[in-house]
């Protein structure tokens, strides 16, 4: 057993938690971290998608009320159809994007200055959205309608650049149209199950020979328990956050981030390695 990748995979997979479901990229978080701990070859990168099924876990196991009444009223129940409907609509718009140009933005942009430059941008797209006035016509996420789905999914096709967010381009296209930031969050929330499950099961068939049962199971039990757990306190505290503050805090953590980013690279005090 490799203690020091057994550790490398503990602290990727409480960063994959904390990060995925905040505003501030999970994915930037694990293409910076995974370069400094010198964990950044093709099984590292699998094994940072693949540990985002620990986080989905959290979030099936928070909603797990939800999520069963919907199951359970599928065949029966219009609210609990037009659900998984919204949910299928708004996933659609990344799976056909990322499936035609996925292989293109990962070659040009999954690299440290790109994603420390999409930090920031997003920051000024959350202040934006924060300091116009919010117009709600939406407070719960039952009473999407299927063109909000739509367009909630076009928002978070933006995420396939890193660096974006995916949980932020949601929640934040939420607030652009009209949905209360609880909605809008909850909505992240369960919009990244399909999302994340069918990303996290494509990558592991088309990269399955890169795996050892005997060799790699550890790693991916410990870096799956790491994302749960760590994701689950993130998903509580960012429920409490919101039902009194707005998003701006994380805008400035994401200028902040992005800025130490461009200056430690372009100072050589940090050899940032990521192609």
């Amino acid at each position: 057993m490799d203690i020091t990748l057994i550790a490398k995979a503990l602290i990727l997979g409480i960063i994959e938690g904390l990060t995925e479901f905040l505003p501030v990229s999970s994915t930037g978080h694990l293409i910076l971290a995974g370069d400094l701990l010198n964990f950044n070859d093709d099984k590292a990168k699998l094994f940072t998608i693949v540990i985002q099924v620990g986080a989905i876990l959290a979030i099936c196991w928070e909603y797990r009320r939800k999520i069963s009444t919907v199951l359970a009223g599928l065949t029966t129940e219009r609210q609990a159809q037009k659900f998984v409907l919204n949910l299928a609509i708004a996933f659609l718009p990344l799976a056909s994007l990322g499936l035609l140009f996925g292989k293109h933005i990962k070659a040009l942009l999954f690299k440290p200055i790109p994603v420390a430059l999409a930090f920031i941008i997003g920051a000024f797209v959350i202040i934006w959205a924060e300091k116009r006035e919010h117009k709600i016509r939406v407070l719960e996420v039952d009473d999407l309608s299927p063109l909000d789905a739509l367009k909630l999914g076009l928002a978070q096709a933006f995420a396939l650049i890193p660096g974006t967010s995916r949980s932020g381009a949601t929640i934040i296209g939420g607030l652009f149209f009209g949905l209360s930031r609880k909605a809008a969050t909850e909505f992240s929330f369960f919009l990244a199950i399909p999302t994340l499950i069918v990303a996290s099961a494509y990558d592991l068939y088309k990269h399955r020979e890169l795996l050892s049962l005997e060799n790699d199971s550890l790693m991916f039990a410990v870096g799956l328990a790491a994302a749960f757990i760590s994701a689950l306190l993130a998903v509580k505290g960012l429920l409490r956050y919101i039902s009194h503050h707005n998003f701006i805090i994380f805008a400035w953590y994401r200028i902040a981030f992005g800025l130490l980013v461009i200056v430690t690279a372009c100072s050589g005090l940090v050899h940032w390695t990521v192609d």
